[in-house]
């Protein structure tokens, strides 16, 4: 695994990925209003985004939370032209209206390697987007850009404020032909950690709601109509035994990483500049890139480096872990063991 661009997709992940055969037949006012604060300006009770049903909604019931929400919930649908050897494909998921500026939150691994990226209004407008920046290996997080008018930004509540058995909704558009699903469930658990390419994640949000391919990316909404999560995999054990057991990242954690990329264009995260694999004692060096501080700081590919800054690598913190607790310009003691010898080297991190 590498600091920057190497992804492996699991079979957890909830993003449609679909040949180009079938691409033909699966797609036939500007202002700044950040809604991340936890508050939901909406007055009085919506409307049924769906404009079915002839009695008002209950205030504080699921159906207008989802009424809350539908409207700034997207598909975000990422086309990948066929290139040599490889036949290209379409990848699809879900994603909602952070900021009304056009700022979209979806899922890292939906527009990993970005093709050309549709986003998929609610009222079923196609926009062009671009990918601002992502928070990829560290957090499946992820934030484009579309053209801004006619936006309604989705409200972020704080899921440090959940408790467990609290009801919650997912949103999103399961094998892409069911747009704006909802579906409902509980919150199963908070603060889950689970390791998933090459990386804990943690403070994850696990709820029983049916979560279905298509739903990576859409938001997970509270009784007020507020994001607390965004839904990101799904446990479905060694054997597809497991069941209701899905996982979404908390607003703990996303809240900043899309505040950064919204007014930075990046989330500062530190650089090392090498290829690894995990081990049970450590992390194996296969590629060290030119220029980059590990050259600098001496590090050699076939090293085994056994401790970044204050913790040793292991099987429960792995380096990209250990690395996410170093700071972007820190100098960061570093032990490797090379040839059989123990080695403290001192690198000089950059931000990536």
């Amino acid at each position: 695994m590498e600091e920057g661009r190497s992804l492996k997709l699991p079979i957890a992940w909830l993003a449609i990925i679909v040949g180009v055969a079938l691409l033909a037949g699966a797609l036939a006012g500007a202002g700044a209003s950040l809604v991340l604060d936890g508050s939901n300006d909406s007055d009085g009770t919506p409307e049924a985004a769906n404009g079915h049903g002839s009695l008002p909604l209950q205030e504080g019931s699921l159906a207008e939370a989802a009424a809350r929400a539908l409207p700034s919930v997207v598909i975000v649908v990422n086309e990948i032209a066929p290139k040599g050897n490889d036949p290209g494909g379409l990848g699809a998921g879900a994603g909602f209206v952070a900021d009304e500026r056009g700022f979209i939150v979806t899922n890292e691994h939906i527009v990993h390697d970005p093709g050309k990226l549709t986003v998929v209004l609610a009222n079923g407008e196609r926009r062009p987007a671009t990918l601002v920046s992502s928070d990829f290996p560290f957090t499946d997080i992820a934030v484009l850009r579309i053209t801004p008018g006619g936006l309604k930004a989705l409200a972020v509540g704080k899921s440090e404020d959940l408790h467990q058995g609290e009801s919650v909704l997912a949103i999103g558009s399961p094998d892409f032909d069911y747009d704006n699903t909802v579906t409902g469930g509980v919150v199963s658990g908070l603060q889950r950690r689970k390791f998933l390419n090459g990386i804990f994640l943690d403070d994850l949000i696990q709820t029983d709601a049916a979560i279905n391919l298509g739903n990576s990316g859409g938001p997970l909404i509270n009784l007020r109509g507020e994001a607390v999560g965004v839904v990101t995999f799904r446990d479905v054990g060694g054997d597809d035994d497991l069941r209701d057991i899905s996982f979404a990242i908390s607003s703990r954690t996303f809240r900043p990483i899309v505040q950064s990329i919204i007014s930075k264009g990046f989330y500062p995260r530190p650089y090392l500049g090498i290829e690894h694999q995990n081990g049970n004692r450590g992390a194996l060096v296969q590629r060290v890139y030119d220029a980059s501080p590990a050259e600098k700081a001496g590090i050699k590919i076939g090293d085994l480096i056994l401790r970044l800054g204050k913790n040793d690598i292991s099987q429960n913190m792995p380096f990209l872990n250990a690395l996410a607790l170093v700071g972007t310009s820190d100098r960061v003691p570093v032990q490797v063991l090379r040839d059989g010898r123990t080695l403290d080297l001192t690198v000089e991190m950059t931000p990536r």
